[in-house]
Parts: structure tokens; sequence; C-alpha cells
């Protein structure tokens, strides 16, 4: 079986990639190409939805030219919550992709709030009443952009997160649907029945007809067309998933009792749970997916912004990137006092503070770049630690390590202060591509092949005196203390 071959595309918010995937486990090409986000006004995050089906146009090229045969399925993770709208009869765009980070709704969500169907929400969804999610993005869009309600009008209006968008292109507009894991993530999803729920739709007065259908994670999900891609006609679409589910489901994870991070552009804490469960500190129940196996249920925190708070402030410095950050950072033994909130777009899980805005505090005439560049790095880990000690508190029992992925989680020195900040130790995947790994396993075990996973690096152990770590914490609650404050 080591001549299976699985293209696995992880389409993420700084960039695509894709992975052909032999059987046993090997890599055979790697390809990635670059996204850019842009942000019109304060609060509002967008990318161009053509600008992302090209990027996965051209790393399959890519990857298929390093790797040329035959591909024997292809498994697609990808960038949660982001917005696509489009028209089912020309296939293009109605209006730029809303990322997950956008917060233009966060008024709207509010309102909603204020009503008192927050519970309602939450109970059927396991999520908050936050503009994070599709839901309110989209009753945005129906309200504001005229060919998004011309399209809903004369029902022509497909709306989808980004597994949905490249499955469409793929298919040739054949397939409009999603997997659960994705559509767990959208306020629009029973998480008990499977489905899109018609109360759920009614709150958000969205169409339930614009919708895609929601299919297990290792469905057959369709088949590519001909000429939209370099592969060609005929290859099977056989998994999907969110990609910070497909990364916890590439360190291996299958039952409860592990949490893993992903270090991206923002942070997703995971952790796979008995049942559904609604979460009492600020974090969010979901599906994990639902494969041969059934459903499985976890409990995720999602942080805003995490390694991006590296490259804000490697900007900020004046510096080339994060890597001169962290050069830069190791000069000092500490933040000299400084501490940053990097609120840029409010705060995400635990605090779910929409107007909460990025601070630096703490500095005196002692300061310098390197406190700041410090000061970025622990503010990464330190909103890790934030959602790990909620997740704690929701299972009700110590979690025993961290699994880390992303590509932040390639710095050494970032692992060792994660290690500190939460007394445990911190685990790296030894790929840095887990998510793509994880989503190729999930295919090739709907092909009947189980992939064999490369197990982690030797972990970061803790190193720093419990007394010291708790007045590192009781700093930082400070300071997040003070970025929400309002106005």
């Amino acid at each position: 079986m080591s001549a299976l071959r699985v293209l696995a595309i992880d389409q993420g918010t700084t960039n695509t990639k894709a992975l052909v995937v032999a059987g046993d486990g090997s890599v055979l090409a790697r390809a990635a190409a670059p996204l850019v986000t842009q942000y019109p006004q304060s609060g509002w995050a967008e990318q161009s939805a053509e600008a992302l089906w090209a990027s996965v146009q051209q790393v399959i090229a890519q990857a298929l030219q390093a790797a040329p045969g035959p591909v024997d399925a292809i498994a697609i993770a990808n960038q949660r919550e982001t917005l696509v709208l489009w028209d089912a009869v020309t296939h293009q765009p109605l209006c730029p992709a809303m990322i997950w980070q956008c917060r233009r709704t966060a008024e709207d969500c509010a309102a909603l709030a204020a009503t008192g169907i927050g519970p309602v929400v939450a109970a059927a969804t396991g999520l908050g009443l936050n503009p994070l999610f599709p839901a309110s993005k989209l009753a945005w869009a129906l309200r504001n952009i005229p060919a998004v309600a011309a399209a809903r009008d004369s029902g022509r209006l497909r709306a989808g997160t980004v597994d949905a968008w490249l499955l469409w292109n793929l298919t040739g507009g054949a397939v409009h649907a999603t997997d659960h894991s994705n559509a767990a993530r959208t306020l629009l999803f029973d998480t008990a029945s499977l489905s899109f729920s018609p109360e759920l739709a009614a709150i958000f007065a969205v169409p339930m007809a614009c919708l895609p259908q929601p299919l297990p994670s290792d469905s057959l999900f369709g088949v590519t067309a001909a000429g939209v891609t370099a592969l060609p006609a005929g290859v099977s679409i056989h998994a999907m998933m969110g990609d910070s589910h497909a990364a916890l489901y590439g360190h291996g994870v299958r039952t409860p009792g592990a949490v893993k991070a992903t270090y991206g552009t923002g942070s997703s804490l995971m952790t796979l749970t008995p049942a559904r469960v609604t979460s009492r500190h600020g974090l969010s129940g979901t599906i994990g997916w639902t494969d041969r196996n059934g459903t499985a249920y976890a409990l995720e925190g999602n942080i805003t912004v995490s390694a991006q708070a590296a490259a804000f402030m490697a900007k900020l410095l004046g510096l080339t990137d994060a890597r001169a950050l962290s050069d830069l950072a190791q000069t000092v033994p500490d933040a000299g006092g400084v501490s940053f909130v990097p609120a840029l777009a409010g705060l995400g899980a635990p605090h779910w503070n929409d107007a909460a805005r990025g601070t630096l505090t703490g500095m005196s005439h002692a300061t310098g770049p390197a406190h700041l560049a410090r000061a970025a790095l622990d503010a990464i880990a330190h909103q890790i630690a934030d959602v790990f000690e909620a997740m704690q508190a929701d299972i009700g029992h110590p979690l025993a390590a961290l699994s880390a992925d992303g590509g932040a989680s390639g710095n050494d020195f970032l692992m060792q202060l994660q290690a500190d900040l939460i007394g445990r130790p911190v685990q790296v995947a030894a790929l840095e591509e887990v998510g793509a790994m994880g989503v190729a396993a999930m295919a090739m075990a709907a092909l009947g092949h189980r992939l064999p996973l490369a197990a982690p690096k030797p972990p970061f152990h803790p190193g720093l005196r419990p007394a010291e770590r708790d007045r590192q914490r009781r700093a930082w609650a400070h300071a997040v203390a003070q970025a929400a404050l309002p106005g």
C-alpha cells in the first residue's frame, strides 16, 4: 500500500500548502503559495476568494510537477469560519471572503445577545454569539451587499466555508457540500442532529437553500472535473476537515485525554471529549470530526491573534521577519516588565472581548527594542496558557502535556517559554504540516489504509519555578484587564 498516493491540500490564512503523501507516511512533494489579507477598515479582514482558489490550483500543479504520477484521492484541510459567497451560475464570488478574523458584525452579535437568545444558540451549537463565526457575516452580507441579496432572490446564492468553495471549484460546480467539522463552526449547525438548523437559520435570517450539504469528514465528497486543475478528471475528494481538527487528527489523537495547540496566524487549542459539552470557562463545544467510527466531539479555545503577534511586532520594530524578532528577544533575560497584549482584532478565548485593543504596558526609560520583542513572544505563550487553564477547568482535571504544531512551533525558544508558562511538557510535531498529514490520514483510512504518523520531537520540559510562573501569569492577567478597558 506504500504505492497509495494522496494529495493533501492545507488552505490556511497565510498560505496554501500541498503535500503528496505516500501510504508509508513519506512526503513525496511539497508546495506552497502565499496569500494576502486586506484590512479595509478597523475590525474588518478580507481575502480574495479568487486568490484562494488560484493558490490551490498553483500548489496542485507544483506538487504534481515535483512528484508526477497518479493520485488516489484528494484531502482538504482549510482555514475555518471564513465565509465565501458566490453565484451558482457564473461560479464567481459575489464579494471578498470575510475571514475568521473579521469583526464587522460585533455590534450585530451584541444586539442578538441582548435579546437573550445566546443560550438557545449555545445549546444547539456549543458556540457563543461571536463575529468569529460565519452566520452573522452571512446575515450582514444579505443586508449590505446588493449582489448577495439579488443572488438569494434568484436562487443562485451559494454560501460556504473555504472547504465548500474549494470543493465546488474542484468538481466544476457539481457538488455543494461541507463536512461536519466545518459546519459545526458556522453557528447554524445543530451538533446533536448533525444538520443545519432551520431555527438557527431563522435567528440570523439566513436562507437554508444557500447552505451546503453537511457530510461526515471521510465522505466521498465528489470527483474532480476536467480542466480545472493539473489533476485529471475523476480523482476522488475523500476527506475534508477544518485545519485545527485535521491537526488534532494528525497528532494521532483518536480518544479524549490529549490536547493540541496550533500556532498559526491565530491559535486553536482542541481536545476530544466523551460527549457534547457546553463550556463554563469561555471555550467552545464543537465537533472534532465524523468518520466511520461516529462523531468525535471536542472542546476548543480560539485565539484571534497568536503567531501573527510576532510578525506585527517585527514590522513595528523594522525587523525583517518573526525569526529576527525571536533572535532579538533572546538577547534579554526577560521583557523588563513590559507586557504586549495583541488584541489587534479583539480578544478571543477565553476572554471574548471584541472591544479590546492591543496594548503595550509596563514600559520605562530602560525599555529597549529587545524587551518589546520578548514581550511579543511572551504574549503568544501567555494566550495559549489562558486557554490551557480554561480547558483544565472545563474538563475537571489537569492536562498532562501539550502537543504543538504550526509554523511558530518550530521556534524552540517559544516552545520553551510555553512549557514554562503552562508548567507542562510541550511536544512538537516532527512534521510542520501536521494538519495536511491529518487529513491525508483520514482520506487513506476511508480507502482502507492506516497511514503511519511520525512520533513527535523530544519534549520541552518546564524549567520555571512555580512562584515565578505565578508572578508572570498575574502580570499578564493585569495587562489583559487593561487591554479590555473601554475606550
